[in-house]
């Protein structure tokens, strides 16, 4: 599986994404899923890539061709961020239609998902969502992150986070914390975590890090996060019937078996046959 996330921010753009690929619990495999394009000083691009491995790295290879080649379309030679999301759907979309027929009567898809991100000269940087049909879709002003893979885990954080003013630095740190609570609950997404951060108007790929399962900042990450999650967690309110000790408040037991009469006899009352009473919502 895969989990990869692409965020766009008044200040640049942040990418991020896991580096495992399966076909089964034994067969377990690492894959770089971000891929860069430049012309230096001009332009640049970064690919992440979700679904079928064979058709990945077909489409990512086109792309390098189409760029050796000088071909007539290419990353080299798009004018806007959309041409380029255009160009990349279309080999997106070929690549696909290839071999799905024979994929599918074998149980399998041909399927893959890709989030292209960048900037060209001085046009506004840009991130757009590539479909297997070859449509795509952009990141708005209230929306300003997307995602591809196995995305649920990760999303509540990015959710309660990521604004179009946050910092690149805490955006990074969000996604790194997005992919972290993903690999928690989903065993084929894994490291090493790949994270590029660049900024707006830079022309130039500023921050790279690969973090392996063992990287110390990764580890101080993650444990700050869980400690303070929990502390947060340990902080909301109480209930009223919690009490000041956190439990139930007990009142006096009444028996209802049987009852002594003022001349020391035993009376026996009849137990009680209605239902108790549920409590009003």
């Amino acid at each position: 599986m895969t989990y990869c996330v692409a965020i766009d921010l008044d200040d640049g753009l942040v990418f991020a994404s896991d580096s495992r690929t399966n076909a089964g619990v034994d067969q377990v495999s690492t894959y770089s899923k971000m891929h860069t394009f430049e012309v230096e000083g001009q332009r640049l691009f970064v690919v992440l890539t979700a679904g079928n491995l064979a058709t990945t790295q077909a489409v990512v290879n086109r792309l390098k061709r189409d760029m050796e080649d000088n071909a007539e379309e290419s990353l080299a030679t798009v004018e806007r961020m959309s041409d380029a999301a255009e160009y990349l759907g279309r080999l997106n979309r070929e690549e696909t239609e290839k071999h799905s027929e024979a994929l599918s009567r074998s149980g399998m898809q041909a399927d893959a998902t890709l989030i292209i991100g960048g900037q060209i000269a001085e046009d506004p940087p840009g991130v757009y969502l590539i479909y297997p049909q070859g449509n795509y879709i952009t990141t708005s002003q209230q929306t300003r992150f997307l995602q591809i893979g196995e995305s649920k885990y990760g999303k509540p954080i990015l959710d309660r986070i990521i604004s179009h003013d946050t910092g690149l630095g805490d955006a990074a740190r969000c996604a790194l914390v997005s992919i972290d609570s993903t690999i928690r609950s989903n065993l084929t997404v894994g490291p090493p975590i790949e994270v590029l951060v660049y900024e707006r108007g830079t022309l130039d790929f500023d921050h790279y890090l690969c973090l392996e399962a063992d990287d110390e900042y990764l580890r101080s990450l993650t444990q700050a996060w869980d400690a303070n999650i929990k502390r947060a967690f340990t902080d909301l309110p109480r209930f009223d019937w919690e009490g000041t000790h956190g439990r139930k408040q007990r009142g006096t037991r009444v028996s209802r078996g049987s009852a002594k009469t003022g001349g020391g006899k035993t009376s026996t009352t009849k137990a009680s046959t209605s239902k108790p009473k549920k409590p009003r919502r």
